[in-house]
């Protein structure tokens, strides 16, 4: 069958995801640690205070010294308010796009002898979902989005002498995801629309690597690599509805399909400091190569050229993120032995341009403060709580395309995180 392109230059199945329900910024999730998400992440790669040091650092493993298993959750609930909205189609900007979400996450941590430890971890690096009410205005620009990525990474650790240690794991990460949006003529006056969807899935390989160093027994830096990871989504395209006055064109129906996507690598440099027997600090900054995110097409077969041509079903999203920054500080204070209290401050920069920003990643940089607690009624057991609240800056909408009309507004977005994990030592 004849190869087609239906869409050029759109972050599609995987990335097209509004990010107000993440605590962090692109597509990314931050919840793989609830005792981190008490600090807003603060010393991710140097805390190595439990299994969740796997994610954060695996070279933090070694200083583990006893099996132990770690699995818990975080909901994120997301808010929006969309103000000043205008466009060429009718509708609303109810703004409740955002379902309440669950994060989940397990770790096993098995220290062999005093060089080697051993462990493995299931988690959620990216994923997010969007699903704006039927009417939304701006349903010809995305109405509909969801990815989900799950990552099992097996993984060992080798601590060189008393200061150095690093840490090595494969991940292997199952990424599925569906993407929808309504196609409408620009003319104002014409009501008639169509409808798309795109679904697809991939498994692919890559890797999660650290470097730990404790300068003395109560300092130490981390350094982790998170790999870029190579998809090729297979899956389908749907065309249904109205033809739009086009009866020559016969592109109604399910066409198989494929995308290739790179989800960007990133680094996380952190250090933390005990400064006694109660108070920590932590600090850190993560670098994420954003800029990936340029050209994304998805192949079709059996698209007729003349559908393709005429742009029927298509969605056409210029993305061009730029690379970013994220940076935070926190603190944990040691009340008595069962009791330990957490807090943290970030700021995370968005990935997205005020002139491609789209309603499916309508996001802007953002604050993020964070309080947390460690309970461990006996030394084998801890109970970990955590909640966050981030408010980003306005974030404005300023759409235009010659096949889908215009659609403009100002996304005011803001979520609650809480968190809850479970320890055992043995």
């Amino acid at each position: 069958m004849k190869r087609t392109t239906l869409i050029k230059n759109a972050v599609a199945l995987a990335v097209a995801a509004a990010s107000t329900q993440a605590l962090a910024n692109g597509f990314t999730l931050n919840e793989q640690s609830i005792s981190g998400m008490g600090q807003s992440f603060a010393g991710r790669s140097s805390a190595a205070e439990d299994a969740t040091t796997l994610f954060g650092n695996p070279a933090g493993m070694s200083r583990l010294k006893r099996q132990e298993v770690s699995f818990g959750a975080a909901v994120i609930h997301g808010k929006t308010d969309i103000k000043h909205a205008s466009g060429n189609a009718s509708g609303s900007n109810d703004g409740d796009m955002v379902p309440d979400t669950g994060v989940p996450m397990g770790y096993y941590v098995n220290p062999i002898n005093d060089k080697w430890a051993f462990g493995i971890g299931v988690y959620v690096p990216f994923g997010l979902k969007t699903d704006y009410e039927s009417s939304f205005q701006g349903r010809r620009f995305g109405d509909y989005s969801e990815v989900t990525v799950i990552t099992v990474q097996p993984t060992v650790s080798f601590r060189i002498n008393d200061q150095l240690s690093v840490g090595f794991g494969p991940t292997i990460n199952r990424i599925d995801g569906k993407l929808e949006s309504a196609v409408g003529s620009p003319t104002p006056f014409d009501t008639r629309e169509s409808r798309v969807k795109i679904e697809g899935d991939d498994t692919a390989l890559g890797f999660n690597a650290g470097v730990l160093y404790e300068f003395t027994p109560q300092t130490r830096a981390g350094l982790t690599y998170h790999s870029k990871v190579k998809y090729k989504l297979e899956g389908h395209t749907t065309i249904s509805g109205q033809n739009l006055g086009l009866a020559s064109i016969d592109a109604f129906g399910k066409y198989d399909a494929s995308l290739k996507l790179d989800t960007p690598e990133s680094a996380d440099l952190s250090i933390t400091h005990e400064l006694d027997d109660q108070w920590t600090l932590y600090g850190g900054a993560t670098f994420t190569r954003w800029s990936r995110l340029e050209s994304i097409v998805v192949n079709n077969e059996g698209l007729r050229t003349a559908a393709a041509s005429a742009n029927f079903g298509t969605i056409a999203e210029e993305q061009d993120w730029k690379d970013t920054w994220a940076y935070s500080v926190g603190t944990s204070y040691k009340l008595n032995e069962h009791w330990t209290l957490r807090t943290g401050l970030a700021y995370d920069e968005a990935p997205t341009n005020n002139e491609h920003r789209s309603p499916r990643i309508p996001t802007g940089d953002r604050t993020i403060f964070s309080l947390g607690f460690g309970w461990s009624p006996t030394p084998d057991v801890t109970v970990d709580v955590a909640y966050s609240y981030l408010w980003e800056d306005d974030a404005k909408i300023q759409q235009a395309s010659a096949s889908k009309g215009t659609y403009n507004a100002t996304y005011e977005n803001s979520a609650h995180g809480l968190g809850a994990a479970l320890s055992y030592r043995f």
